[in-house]
Parts: C-alpha cells; sequence; structure tokens
C-alpha cells in the first residue's frame, strides 16, 4: 500500500487540518500519517485557540516517521511559525521524500492574514524550492506575486512567474473570485486549466486541506501531477456534492462519501 504524510495542524471539529488530510488519503486508497505543527481549539463558526508544538517536538514526529514507515509523497498545510518551517525543511532535505504538495495557507478566503510577513519569507526560502506543487488560493498567489489577479490572464501570468521563481509547478486556484471553480496548473513551462462544476453548498469547510491531500495521495499512487490533479478536483467534487451539513457555520465535506 502506497504511504502519504500531512505535516499540518489538527482540526478538533474533524473537518480541516490532519483530521480532514487523513480521511482524504483513506478515501483515495493510501495509508496516511500525520506531523502535527500545532493544536487548535476551533469548529464550524471559528477557531478559538491555536497551540503550536516546539520543532524539537515536531523534528522528532518526522525522524519517527521517515525512519520507519517513509511516506511516498508528503503534504504541508498551515505551519505560522518560522522555525517550524525550518524545521521541516531541514527534514525534508534530510529525507528528501519524492514528492512534496504545499499548500501555502496564508490568506483567509475572508481576505485575512494568518501568517506573520517573518514567516512568509522563509516560507518561500526554504519550503517552496523543496516542493513539487505549490496550491495557492488567488489573495495567496497575490501575496507570491505582488499583483493582484483580476483575470485569466492574470492567473496565467502570476502562476507561471511563481513557478519559474521556485521552479516548482503551481496550482493557482481560482474560485475565490474570478472564475468559480476552474483551477490553472503551471508545470515546466505548461499551463492546463481544469473546469470545476459550480456546487451550490455553502459548506466548504476545509476544502483547501482537502484537495492538496487528494493530489498528494494521486502523487504517492504514481499519478503524474496533471492526473493527480484531475482526480483529485473529482474527489472534492463529490464530497461537496454530497451536501453533508454539520455544525452552525460553513461545515465539513463528507470525505467519506464513496464509503456506503
Amino acid at each position: 500500500m502506497k504511504t502519504a504524510l500531512t505535516i499540518a495542524g489538527s482540526d478538533c471539529s474533524g473537518g480541516a487540518g490532519i483530521q480532514a488530510d487523513l480521511k482524504t488519503m483513506l478515501a483515495n486508497g493510501v495509508y496516511g500519517m500525520s506531523a502535527i505543527t500545532a493544536l487548535t481549539a476551533q469548529n464550524t463558526t471559528g477557531v478559538a485557540a491555536i497551540m503550536n508544538v516546539t520543532p524539537e517536538f515536531l523534528g522528532q514526529q518526522l525522524d519517527c516517521i521517515f525512519t520507519d514507515i517513509f511516506p511516498d509523497a508528503v503534504k504541508i498545510g498551515m505551519v505560522s511559525d518560522k522555525d517550524l518551517i525550518r524545521m521541516i525543511a531541514g527534514k525534508l532535505r534530510q529525507y528528501q521524500p519524492r514528492h512534496v504538495v504545499v499548500d501555502p495557507v496564508m490568506v483567509a478566503t475572508s481576505g485575512a492574514r494568518l501568517i506573520a510577513d517573518d514567516a512568509v519569507e522563509v516560507l518561500q526560502q526554504e519550503l517552496f524550492p523543496l516542493a513539487t506543487v505549490l496550491t495557492p488560493n488567488i489573495p495567496e498567489a497575490e501575496v507570491l506575486w505582488g499583483e493582484k489577479v483580476v483575470s485569466k490572464d492574470g492567473m496565467e501570468k502570476a502562476a507561471g512567474e511563481i513557478g519559474r521563481q521556485y521552479g516548482c509547478g503551481v496550482l493557482l486556484k481560482g474560485g475565490h473570485s474570478i472564475n468559480d471553480a476552474n483551477d490553472l496548473l503551471y508545470r515546466d513551462g505548461e499551463l492546463t486549466w481544469f473546469a470545476g462544476k459550480r456546487i451550490d453548498n455553502p459548506n466548504t469547510h476545509g476544502t483547501g486541506c482537502t484537495l492538496s491531500s487528494a493530489i498528494a495521495s494521486n502523487l504517492a499512487k504514481g499519478c503524474g501531477l496533471a492526473e493527480a490533479v484531475r482526480l483529485a478536483k473529482e474527489y472534492i467534487s463529490g464530497a461537496l456534492a454530497d451536501m453533508l451539513d454539520l455544525g452552525r457555520g460553513s461545515g465539513p465535506m463528507n470525505h467519506g462519501y464513496m464509503i456506503k
């Protein structure tokens, strides 16, 4: 069985973070493992508190995983502390996993910044050059590119420049403001659009975590990057279309919609 590792924070309400990642990995046919960067107290209405682990403890988790069950792919989610980012980058350089999917969680759907500027700089310098693919949303791409993205042409320019700068693939998610669920993949000078159908479901908690974990799962199984993205988008569309409705806020998707 192929294996995948998520390096991310915990969501006690189960819809995002490592809980969403592990559900997604199981649903996509790989064995999931997790290294926890932070504990959060949160639910569908918001985040009440965050408690980061120490860099040393995160490093110990990663050593235990890589020296025993080596992951075929790694997904990295929200890491808000620069020292934790440096620890992750150091372990990736040490163990050199084949596939690394980085979801650069920096800006919330509301537009709120989720990470300090100095941590963004460390992300860019230490982690992005190690990635197989980055999966920014439009606001995050604007931070990385330094310009507003307001059109399809702007998405293509932003994805290309970000990808060339860090030497990796870029899946730019267009759902925030430009073209609903259509996403753009830049890889080795080529641009590929992935059309997504609009699903009228307000319960979208954890969609970014889920998409990046599904991509990592497909890469672990041997898919090429474009195929990994296509299958991941199919999976997330199915999870949204199941119309699970839990909680008082923006609720989670049904990650196990294929399990009957």
